[in-house]
């Protein structure tokens, strides 16, 4: 009997929903959302469009683009959220300060909020914003998964230790809460695991008989 993936079918009919420059402006806080989070540089965009098979996440080769709260509707009950970049964009500071006001009022305040995807590029994982995420995620007891992205370019090997190696900081750092993965956009590596992590967090089977 063929086994399908719900999480997968309701991720390829993702739509944009809106943008959002404060708080008082996201959708209404029910249902479920998961946010994703990342440094400007880390492959946050690529892994989101990669997830959905879509170009609903802007790309850019300029990183910090995203300057807004992005909702991208999944069913009627659940979103996406890719939230602004920090730490590499040419912005002005007060632009900056506003993000982290209100990035920090969404994060602080939304009870649809599930769970949060943190982006870390595997070449430079661990930067000071990755362990003010962590730092806010086991304070607040949200759950945090992160994706370890662009390990394409380390050798299989070399991207295991990295994972190995910053499993045991953030195990030591944070305690056993956060969970950890390999991912490549451009080799759709770890799809399947980042998957079983939405599917969770949404409260969806992770896999259903046909």
């Amino acid at each position: 009997m063929q086994v399908k993936n719900p999480i997968l079918g309701l991720c390829q009919q993702a739509t944009f929903s809106l943008s959002a420059a404060k708080v008082d402006q996201c959708p209404d806080d029910e249902g479920f959302e998961v946010a994703f989070a990342g440094r400007s540089n880390a492959g946050k965009s690529s892994a989101l469009n990669t997830l959905t098979h879509a170009s609903l996440a802007r790309t850019s080769k300029t990183p910090g683009r995203t300057q807004l709260l992005n909702f991208f509707q999944l069913d009627e009950e659940r979103r996406l959220v890719d939230l602004p970049g920090y730490g590499y964009a040419k912005v002005p500071i007060p632009l900056k300060q506003h993000w982290q006001r209100h990035l920090e009022a969404y994060l602080g305040s939304r009870e649809s909020l599930k769970g949060l995807i943190l982006m870390m590029d595997i070449r430079h994982p661990m930067t000071d914003f990755d362990q003010l995420m962590l730092d806010w995620s086991v304070a607040s007891h949200m759950p945090m998964h992160i994706l370890l992205t662009k390990a394409d370019k380390l050798t299989y090997g070399a991207a295991k230790n990295t994972l190995l190696k910053v499993q045991s900081e953030i195990r030591k750092g944070w305690g056993d809460a956060v969970s950890i993965q390999l991912f490549s956009a451009p080799k759709r590596m770890g799809l399947e695991e980042a998957y079983a992590v939405l599917a969770r967090w949404m409260e969806l089977p992770d896999k259903v008989d046909a």
